[in-house]
């Protein structure tokens, strides 16, 4: 009898096509977050805004990303811990607009180096689009879509398509 592990005769078989690199360039779907979303904590404000979030404060957003791209030799899409050092670029931040008075007063305070200026409002809608084009750009000439949801709040998301 043959497993799934070996031949009657004790050796290995493995499940190849006839070409070993057959399954190189198939497309591929790697979604992750969605189920354990990669949670990080960053304080932002709205500079133009009429209400409770024009002060700043903070939240713990939960990100989930879907790459869509051709598996590579390794046998993937996109490697995990480059999403993921993407993401934490901004965990333990402050995100504001430029031209925000508070960039000035963190720069006073000597604490510059947790703030990161983004040149639209940080609303989830805008880390969304932006976390996509830092992916894009992290990640290799095999993927062809990335799409990042970004949650705010249990009520309030924003992303892409998926």
């Amino acid at each position: 009898m043959v497993d799934s592990t070996g031949s009657a005769d004790g050796t290995v078989a493995t499940e190849r096509d006839a070409d070993a690199d057959s399954i190189v360039g198939t497309e591929r779907v790697l979604r992750v977050g969605h189920d354990r979303p990669i949670r990080i904590s960053a304080g932002h404000r709205l500079l133009h805004h009429d209400g409770k979030c024009a002060r700043p404060h903070g939240h713990n957003y939960e990100v989930a990303v879907t790459v869509v791209g051709e598996l590579t030799a390794e046998g993937w899409v996109a490697d995990k811990g480059d999403i993921t050092s993407v993401i934490d670029e901004w965990d333990h931040m402050f995100l504001l607009e430029a031209g925000d008075p508070l960039i000035e007063a963190f720069e006073a305070a000597g604490d510059d180096d947790g703030v990161v200026v983004l040149e639209e409002p940080p609303t989830a809608e805008v880390m969304s689009v932006i976390l996509e084009r830092k992916l894009e750009a992290a990640l290799g000439e095999n993927v062809a879509e990335v799409v990042a949801e970004v949650n705010e709040t249990s009520e309030l998301c924003g992303g892409g398509r998926f």
